[in-house]
């Protein structure tokens, strides 16, 4: 893997969780059988050092997997422009992996901490929603391999 070219600018792997953390979407980026590389933005949570998030059963994501499952995910946390220094204030981390299908209790286990992280005032009728789409949802999991933050703060 190469190394972060503005070391200067590098944060460490717990700056890089807590970013993790908080951060309200990402972008998931899989490369196809064609060699064409698609990035998504996907709502996910970030647990036990591994990122998971839903959806649907088919779909271009999912087909990419299936061909290739390194895949990176990347997250941008607060940001502010800086007019006058021709510049941005940032933190960012990017996290690459293999993603997999998860099923049984990490399945739901994983719908939960996605509840909980953007539908906490809604639990209950956030379960039954779950319930509804069932058959119609997938879980994946991102098992990091590597972690890399940076920030202009």
């Amino acid at each position: 893997m190469k190394e972060v070219r503005r070391s200067d600018r590098e944060i460490t792997r717990q700056e890089s969780i807590n970013i993790l953390d908080s951060a309200e979407y990402g972008v998931l980026s899989t490369v196809g059988n064609d060699g064409q590389p698609y990035g998504v933005p996907l709502s996910y949570v970030y647990k036990g050092d591994s990122i998971y998030f839903h959806c649907a059963i088919s779909g271009h994501k999912l087909e990419n997997i299936e061909h290739n499952a390194k895949v990176s995910f990347c997250v941008v946390g607060k940001t502010k422009i800086l007019p006058d220094k021709f510049g941005t204030e940032y933190e960012s981390v990017v996290v690459f992996g293999r993603a997999s299908e998860v099923h049984g209790a990490v399945r739901h286990d994983a719908l939960m901490w996605l509840l909980e992280k953007y539908c906490s005032d809604f639990i209950e009728e956030s379960k039954r929603y779950i319930e509804q789409k069932d058959k119609i949802t997938k879980v994946f999991k991102i098992e990091i391999d590597r972690i890399s933050g940076k920030a202009r703060r």
